[in-house]
């Protein structure tokens, strides 16, 4: 999407949560100022069923939304009925949605049943072998299962996917590489006592990295203690220049790609809107 080197590269902010009560009162601005900060793209990411049609709705208010379906791990036991991958695959229709999740595993709180979670997430897995729609995967506080899911998973045949705001270490890094897994990258990234994370970050391929915001949480230096918005994930991909030894307009313009390589319905969206 960005091979035309004479226009100015665009970035994509491949998680962002816009539906959340953060925004109500500024989703127009958000949106305006994303545009200003040459931010061309945000996927606005489902973490409960309740709250899908809210979401789509959403997207569906500009050519440069998309959005995604699925239950984070904090709300799976939330649900009225198991997740399903039936029930994620009948929402997953719509033109607007071009992954599945956000879902995985969440040690950190446990605010769901580890055995719920872990249900809901290979639900997920499912659906995106099904549909080959990515999986978007959050994990904290569960490498390991994350890892022995994955694997397990991966044997009954591929699917793709990303590891979103990416703060795990290496084998988890190793492991979802192997599998044809993309890496995204958050503000966390930009934070002072993030030095592990980067020495990780330096050994994955430029090419199999997003960047993201995970608005409105995580906001970046300089923006910390702020509510974060699409608008600053231009100083996540500077970070990560910095980091690589890119120029900033390289590293912008291979995440873009990289995100419609792998989020191929929103690269469809966008050929049918342009």
């Amino acid at each position: 999407m960005t091979k035309d080197t004479s226009e100015p590269a665009l970035l994509v902010d491949s998680h962002c949560h816009l539906d959340f009560p953060e925004f109500a009162e500024d989703f127009e601005g958000v949106l305006r100022r994303a545009e200003l900060a040459g931010v061309g793209w945000m996927q606005t990411i489902c973490t409960r069923l309740r709250s899908f049609e809210p979401v789509v709705a959403l997207a569906e208010r500009s050519g440069r939304l998309f959005c995604s379906v699925g239950v984070h791990p904090h709300h799976v036991a939330e649900e009225p009925e198991p997740v399903t991958a039936e029930a994620l695959l009948k929402r997953a229709e719509h033109t607007k949605v071009i992954g599945l999740g956000e879902t995985g595993l969440d040690f950190y709180y446990d605010q769901s049943p580890r055995d719920q979670q872990e249900a809901s997430f290979r639900a997920h897995i499912e659906a995106a072998r099904q549909s080959g729609l990515p999986l978007i995967v959050h994990t904290r506080s569960a490498d390991d299962d994350t890892i022995r899911i994955l694997r397990e998973e991966a044997e009954q045949g591929p699917f793709p996917g990303v590891i979103h705001c990416f703060t795990a270490g290496p084998e988890l890094a190793r492991v979802a590489l192997d599998i044809g897994f993309y890496v995204s990258l958050a503000g966390i990234l930009t934070f002072k006592n993030a030095g592990a994370l980067r020495d990780t970050v330096r050994d994955i391929p430029l090419d199999r990295l997003l960047v993201e915001t995970d608005a409105p949480y995580l906001a970046p230096t300089p923006h910390r203690g702020k509510r974060n918005e699409p608008a600053f994930v231009g100083h996540v991909a500077t970070a990560l220049a910095t980091l690589k030894g890119e120029l900033v307009e390289q590293v912008t313009r291979t995440t873009t790609d990289n995100f419609f390589r792998l989020f191929q319905r929103a690269k469809l969206n966008v050929l049918e809107t342009s």
